[in-house]
């Protein structure tokens, strides 16, 4: 599969990445903790309606998820007298970043590493006509994996793969056939799907 990369093209990732980068910007800590194990409430602002938010292990097992219902402000209160001691995170995952607030629980008490915060920038995928644009933001030069597959009656055939590593802002095109396609990309230990219409 052959790059299509002009000067119009080049332009238009500009000026997306551009944009995506500045709602990237450091901003004043997103959430606030009131705390206590039988009492923790969690208040995260600037949430979207659709963002969903989990509580996990350290093995990545969901202890509990919830889709964000409204826009704004979310605030939960949770109770974590009955979870055993040790690491857990609280994670919102948005449109294009996940952020996760990792947590410990010990002896009854539930304390928050402010410093082990991190942001996980996922990649944005549009079609345009029979282009496939895909961006994203590797602020730590993460590898980034894309595969493209083709429909061939109902099944899928991989027909291009790339790895990309060592760059901080992923900007690729991609001139696609008319058909149905499978874009599959995997980076930060994350595997996102998306299905193209040509």
């Amino acid at each position: 599969m052959k790059n299509v990369l002009n000067n119009s093209k080049k332009r238009f990732l500009m000026v997306t990445m551009l944009i995506t980068s500045l709602s990237f910007a450091k901003e004043p800590s997103f959430y606030s903790i009131k705390n206590d194990v039988k009492k923790t409430s969690l208040t995260l602002s600037d949430v979207k309606q659709g963002n969903k938010f989990s509580i996990k292990d350290k093995n990545g097992i969901v202890l509990y998820n919830e889709e964000i219902q409204k826009s704004g402000v979310y605030t939960k209160g949770f109770n974590f007298s009955s979870l055993p001691d040790g690491n857990y995170v609280f994670e919102l995952d948005k449109d294009l970043e996940i952020n996760t607030i990792p947590f410990t629980v010990k002896e009854n008490t539930v304390s928050v590493n402010k410093n082990s915060e991190t942001t996980t920038y996922k990649p944005y995928v549009k079609q345009k006509n029979n282009l496939l644009l895909i961006s994203k933001l590797s602020p730590n030069f993460e590898t980034m994996n894309i595969s493209i597959y083709a429909d061939n009656h109902r099944d899928f055939e991989l027909i291009y793969t790339e790895k990309i590593e060592g760059i901080k802002v992923i900007e690729k095109v991609y001139k696609l056939e008319k058909g149905t396609y499978k874009v599959t990309i995997n980076s930060n230990n994350k595997e996102y799907t998306t299905i193209i219409n040509n």
